[in-house]
């Protein structure tokens, strides 16, 4: 598999948070051992904006999740500062694309609380602060005692985000979570991101298939071969935000991926016709 050779300048000088070593993941279905990702390598280092993208069945999600803790790999090694990851922890918090992630018999200052209440490191009244600290980044201190049916798709997410950085994890694990909402939405919460990280310089591992949000999100973009997802190649991105459209460097990076992402389609149904 070819690497990008200016792939891993970002990141380079300091030493990595996250390490995927050889990773191949497995899972069962009812007739069959489908194997999701063969032989993965990557790092993520502190304060990456890290994008794993690649086609529909690539086992993105599936390696998001072993970075989790959920799944353990049948070959290789995922280490998070040094120490392998062998369940989940609240070093490691998910966002979910699905918006019935929250506990919708909690209100939203609730569901924010209660991962922080189960860690059990604060008393109350700093469990509180804390809480609507993180309400406030995500701008929604005004709903903080209503319920989660309440909300938009869009709101529910920043809940979720909200309730995630809460508890401070070395990295946040986010799977396609803007995939569901509609493009306006989509792009509002893209910018959003933006801001809360450009706030708190967060480490997050990001998954989409949107070659364009991989760009707009990502410093770093892990490009996955269609299934099983082996590293086709990773590119920096220096873009940021929807402002950055128009440059030409943009559309060189997009286009540059499309036909990667395009050879590795008609390859794989050429395969599948013969």
């Amino acid at each position: 598999m070819s690497l990008d050779s200016t792939s891993r300048n970002q990141g380079a000088l300091a030493a990595p948070l996250l390490n995927v070593r050889g990773v191949t993941l497995q899972y069962k279905t009812k007739e069959h051992l489908v194997t999701a990702t063969y032989r993965v390598d990557f790092d993520v280092c502190k304060s990456d904006r890290f994008v794993l993208l690649g086609p529909s069945g690539c086992g993105k999600s599936t390696l998001l999740k072993a970075v989790g803790g959920y799944i353990k790999p049948v070959e290789g090694k995922i280490s998070l500062r040094g120490d392998e990851v062998v369940e989940p922890g609240p070093d490691r918090m998910m966002v979910f694309q699905e918006f019935d992630q929250l506990i919708p018999w909690k209100t939203i200052k609730e569901n924010i609380l209660f991962p922080l209440k189960i860690a059990g490191t604060m008393n109350k009244r700093a469990m509180e602060e804390k809480a609507m600290s993180y309400l406030e980044k995500v701008k929604l201190t005004q709903f903080s005692d209503v319920f989660p049916h309440m909300l938009s798709g869009g709101m529910k997410q920043r809940v979720a985000i909200a309730r995630a950085m809460a508890m401070e994890p070395d990295i946040l694990l986010m799977d396609e979570p803007f995939a569901a909402l509609d493009a306006l939405t989509r792009r509002k919460m893209q910018e959003e991101l933006l801001q809360l990280w450009e706030d708190t310089k967060f480490t997050v591992l990001f998954v989409t298939h949107s070659i364009v949000e991989a760009i707009i999100i990502g410093t770093r973009i892990l490009l996955l071969s269609p299934h099983p997802g082996q590293v086709k190649a990773e590119f920096n991105s220096h873009m940021h935000g929807y402002q950055t459209q128009d440059q030409p460097e943009f559309a060189d990076l997009q286009d540059k991926i499309h036909k990667m992402l395009f050879a590795d389609v008609i390859e794989e149904g050429e395969s599948h016709a013969r």
